[in-house]
């Protein structure tokens, strides 16, 4: 088995030439509240910002550190700690101005060496997104306050990337620190109380004095609790003991509800299955794509929104969503459900008597939705046999343990992002890191952007389904909710809002 890192996730950009922004900050106009209280549905992986995870962590993240650029909740890029940003013609150097007199909270300065340094250290680093600054090749100071990056090729995406993991900003006193992963200094708008904070359940944030963006401190102290599993986390928002939390499942809508909590909805991940071993390494079977056809007309997609998701979500058999230019109507139809097809395919690909494939499960998805899922194929002669996985659930997957898994991903604004998540030979779940030559060809093609670019990655989809690399079950809505203290704005192709997207209610 591979050894690789854990994390998550990304958004949107796109690259105009020359592109150049200013002005800075939030302005939400909300007074400061007391405290925020979040139930989290995952723990901190580490407090390392070259190892950072995204997705489901990025509050923790956005609490102590500050990003390069922000995205707002539309997917626009806004200054963040560059206040300014410029691409050549070539679109392979981005020049970016960076903010003076920001510290960090142990007092050092920020600047333009600090930001390079921090930048290398990530592209170089142990996250799973670490393959978003791969094409950066330098980083370097031009002065105290300007920043050049140089890329070997353009990046449609990277603006976007500098918002997330990719650009948090760390005191480089942390670099070689032996607490690193436990005590993060940053230039966010918080600092973790770490008296207050038990690792694992419980990190509490007070608010920093002269931080340089007030109007991003909404509240004086944020307490983020993590729940263990979906059920723990219901019963915090039953018990009224969380102002805001992104719940698991659809399915606990009601449940909130009647607790009194508002929902908001708002389309951001597909779910399904990713039939990750395509080369038959793990599993041999799955190496056939008649045998990831069949696992696709196994699937009664709607009867597992229905089932699953109360009836939230679009069935669909592509992992582009309707927002990219890589989205093609007629492919969320590309596989009927047909489990008498299926049997014919897999009996084509030499397994008469069916196939069995093994797949995590964990205590945060309840059995009886795996049970589900595993009874619709049983039908076409697919087994799934369940393997219970604990706290390395995340690192064994990213490692390649299972040859396929169930799993929800973001599905991206832009076409580049999903192929930097899932699809190029390095991306973080393209688990088995398996190479293609008509995926790279569309891929150079896309990384050019304009009409041919979109051409492409539309060409990239219709291959993706026809070779059947993924078996979604539907598009998804993702849930926040918050008590009547509490606001949120749910940020696009994202599980979780900004920081500075949960406010206080007016």
């Amino acid at each position: 088995m591979k050894s690789r890192p854990l994390h998550a996730l990304a958004v949107a950009l796109a690259a105009v030439l020359p592109l150049t922004a200013c002005s800075g900050g939030s302005d939400s106009g909300t007074e400061q509240s007391d405290e925020l209280v979040t139930g989290m549905p995952v723990d901190l992986t580490t407090w390392v910002a070259a190892d950072a995870a995204w997705g489901n962590e990025a509050l923790y993240h956005q609490a102590v550190y500050d990003t390069l650029l922000r995205t707002d909740a539309e997917g626009g890029v806004e200054p963040g700690l560059a206040t300014e940003w410029t691409y050549d013609e070539s679109m392979t150097h981005l020049t970016l101005e960076l903010r003076d007199g920001v510290t960090f909270s142990d007092g050092t300065a920020f600047d333009a060496e600090v930001a390079a340094q921090n930048i290398l250290r990530f592209r170089d680093g142990a996250s799973e997104n670490a393959a978003n600054l791969s094409a950066v090749t330098e980083a370097e100071a031009v002065d105290e306050d300007t920043l050049e990056l140089t890329l070997d090729a353009p990046d449609p995406a990277l603006l976007t990337y500098l918002s997330q993991n990719a650009g948090l900003q760390a005191s480089p006193e942390t670099f070689e620190a032996e607490d690193a992963q436990v005590k993060p200094v940053g230039s966010g708008p918080y600092v973790l109380d770490e008296e207050a904070s038990v690792v694992g359940s419980r990190y509490v944030f007070t608010a920093r004095e002269d931080y340089w963006d007030p109007e991003a401190q909404l509240y004086g102290t944020i307490t983020m609790n993590h729940y263990p599993d979906a059920t723990a986390l219901l019963n915090a928002v039953k018990g009224g003991q969380v102002d805001f939390a992104n719940l698991n499942s659809t399915s606990q809508i009601a449940d909130a509800e009647r607790a009194r909590y508002t929902t908001h909805l708002a389309p951001v991940n597909w779910k399904g299955m990713i039939l990750a071993d395509r080369e038959g390494e793990v599993e041999e079977p799955v190496a056939d794509v008649r045998v990831r056809q069949a696992v696709n007309h196994a699937l009664d997609r709607q009867a597992l929104l229905d089932a699953l998701d109360s009836g939230y979500g679009e069935p669909s058999a592509q992992i582009f969503g309707p927002a990219s230019d890589a989205y093609v109507e007629a492919l969320d139809d590309a596989y009927p459900y047909d489990p008498e097809r299926a049997r014919e395919l897999l009996d084509e690909a030499g397994y008469p008597d069916g196939v069995t494939l093994v797949q995590p499960q964990t205590s945060y998805r309840p059995a009886s939705e795996f049970e589900l899922v595993a009874g619709m194929l049983a039908e076409s002669g697919i087994t799934i046999e369940s393997e219970q996985v604990g706290s390395t659930f995340i690192g064994d997957l990213l490692g390649g343990e299972w040859a396929t898994f169930q799993f929800a991903l973001n599905q991206e604004p832009l076409p580049w992002m999903t192929y930097q998540l899932a699809i190029a030979p390095d991306s973080a779940w393209n688990v088995h890191d398996v190479e293609d030559s008509t995926v790279q060809e569309l891929a150079e093609r896309m990384r050019l952007g304009g009409e041919d670019g979109a051409a492409a990655s539309r060409e990239l989809n219709e291959y993706l389904v026809e070779q059947a690399w993924f078996a979604p079950f539907y598009r998804l809505q993702g849930v926040l909710v918050t008590d009547d203290s509490t606001d949120a704005t749910h940020k696009t192709g994202h599980a979780t809002p900004n920081l500075w997207d949960i406010v206080p209610a007016s």
